[in-house]
């Protein structure tokens, strides 16, 4: 085994800096150099992530770029939309590779920032060399990268889902509405009235339909993939479930199909692919049987009459919608195998 590198995690103290840690510390090329957190400075990171405990034994630091640079070759940003500009900067001029997992580089269009963010961009200029790392439709940028926007979690749910049928050219103009569920722990780990135990426990129903964040990044990236504007419908759910996306994209076909000639669409796409499983005819995704990986479940359904269709792809928010595919980036950018890491089952029930 050759020389571990050394990784950061800057914005550690959260539900996606645990899990960082949690697929890290079984990585082969990998040791964990350092993890930042403002408020929990000084403190084990252990007893933020009690989980972690036998496992990590460093304590969190406040975000220097210095010494994040002076002490790994590689950083993870997991910070608040709007923080990660300036940090990025200055470790890609010390000559990391970073992942982001905010939204500050995924929309391409500074302009798109400001209206679903209501905030300016703070670095036009790096976003242009920023690559959007949905790693199976972005393999040979995200091995070129230095700066890898990571998809968010609804969008990688929808986009897996959906890509496959755009690029074979199945998919009817304007005809695409994105249903998608998601447990609690989207929403992050500061407490909130919305995700309070009381206002979510027995309770499903939608939230921000219309006006989601992830909608200009699901459009931008169907866009991308077809050539010309796709009009997205997108309505988001909070179901009494700590972690998983559901996503139910569905979309009227160009011309009438069935189920066996839909499915072979995804069967080409991804029968070489090592996350996304294409279930077998009749069985359908489920968020248990991808909890606490980098998996996604994908299968398609033809409705009576062969003209409209509903694909359906289940991950986990927290594992391929933030920091599974993370580290499948990483993978990907260092030259490791792509599965380093991340080559396990789910845990069930």
């Amino acid at each position: 085994m050759g020389k571990k590198i050394r990784v950061a995690i800057v914005g550690a103290s959260g539900y996606t800096g645990g899990e960082l840690f949690r697929l890290l510390i079984r990585h082969p090329s990998v040791r964990v150099a350092l993890a930042t957190s403002e408020r929990e400075a000084g403190k084990p990171v252990a007893d933020s992530h009690p989980f972690l405990r036998g496992f990590v034994a460093i304590e969190f630091i406040k975000a220097d770029p210095a010494a994040v640079a002076r002490s790994a070759d590689f950083a993870f940003l997991a910070l608040p939309h709007g923080e990660s500009f300036k940090m990025a900067r200055l470790l890609l001029k010390a000559g990391l590779k970073v992942v982001d997992l905010s939204a500050d580089f995924r929309l391409r269009d500074p302009r798109a920032y400001r209206r679903w963010y209501d905030a300016t961009h703070g670095d036009p200029d790096l976003l242009h060399g920023a690559v959007y790392g949905l790693t199976e439709f972005r393999r040979k940028e995200v091995a070129r990268a230095r700066l890898v926007a990571n998809p968010g979690c609804y969008p990688t749910a929808a986009l897996l889902g959906l890509l496959p049928f755009l690029e074979s050219g199945v998919v009817a103009p304007g005809s695409v509405i994105v249903d998608a569920k998601s447990g609690v722990s989207g929403a992050g780990r500061t407490p909130s009235a919305a995700s309070h135990y009381p206002e979510t426990t027995e309770a499903f129903g939608p939230y921000k339909v219309g006006s989601h964040r992830h909608t200009p990044e699901i459009a931008q990236e169907a866009a991308a993939s077809l050539g010309r504007r796709v009009p997205v419908r997108f309505v988001p759910h909070l179901v009494p479930m700590s972690r998983g996306i559901l996503a139910a994209v569905y979309f009227r076909t160009r011309r009438t199909a069935d189920d066996e000639a839909l499915r072979s669409v995804l069967v080409r796409r991804y029968g070489h692919e090592p996350f996304v499983r294409v279930l077998p005819p009749g069985r359908f995704p489920n968020t248990r049987d991808v909890r606490g990986t980098n998996l996604a479940d994908v299968q398609v359904k033809v409705f009576e009459g062969g003209r409209d269709a509903v694909v359906m792809a289940a991950i986990d928010n927290l594992g391929k919608g933030a920091a599974g595919q993370a580290i499948q980036n990483m993978n990907v950018m260092m030259g490791f195998p792509e599965t380093a890491g991340l080559d396990f089952p789910g845990a069930v029930p």
